[in-house]
């Protein structure tokens, strides 16, 4: 199963946007939900925001420095997929250097 690529580039911004921090965050963390809702069987990942099944039961109740982990872990998993999916969304960058 693969993961839903526009999802991956939003997760990768926002994740890079709660990392670098700013005043938008201080009042607490968006959902990394993006509505797909699948669990990919071989990573155990949910194929649009990259949580666990644990993580995202837990998300509801959790507080900011729980999500902030979550966020964190999320950063980590999206950077190997990121790349495949940039180049699949947005062409390869090999094709713009003609």
């Amino acid at each position: 199963m693969t993961f839903d690529q526009k999802a991956i580039l939003f997760i990768a911004a926002t994740a890079d946007d709660i990392r670098v921090g700013g005043k938008k965050y201080t009042q607490g963390l968006p959902s990394p939900c993006m509505s797909v809702c699948e669990m990919d069987d071989a990573s155990g990942l949910c194929r649009g925001c990259l949580r666990t099944l644990d993580e995202i039961t837990a998300w509801g109740n959790a507080d900011d420095a729980f999500k902030r982990q979550v966020w964190q872990a999320i950063a980590e998993r999206v950077a190997p997929r990121l790349a495949a999916c940039a180049d699949d969304v947005f062409g390869s960058h090999r094709e713009l250097k003609s």
